[in-house]
């Protein structure tokens, strides 16, 4: 094994500035009731009880964050992911408790038509 793995923290403004820039994926790891009341806005939807990081669609050369409510499932997903051999390796220190404290926006109620 090359290393022992390292997750690395990204605070919320970092995570918004890198999908603004096109620089990073967001892969959402929290589950689907949780994602109907309040989502990232360009999160990727892979919840960690079905976890499988080849899942997670080609990041195209972007850096794969992953991300939950409050960043103790994304470190539990960047270690799987690594220990199956992918080097996604960042996440969102804080989660979604973060963002929301940093003011940067969500979709609520996703379900919703009209």
């Amino acid at each position: 094994m090359a290393g022992e793995p390292k997750v690395h923290d990204l605070t919320p403004e970092e995570v918004a500035r890198g999908l603004t820039e096109g620089r990073m994926l967001l892969v959402d790891v929290r589950e689907p009731n949780e994602i109907a009341v309040e989502a990232y806005p360009e999160g990727v939807v892979v919840p960690l009880s079905q976890f499988d990081p080849a899942a997670i669609p080609d990041p195209d050369g972007r850096t794969v964050v992953f991300a939950c409510r409050s960043g103790k499932r994304s470190v539990t997903a960047s270690l799987a992911a690594q220990e199956r051999g992918y080097p996604y390796d960042h996440h969102l220190a804080g989660g979604m408790l973060g963002w929301k404290a940093a003011g940067l926006p969500t979709k609520t109620d996703t379900n919703k038509t009209g």
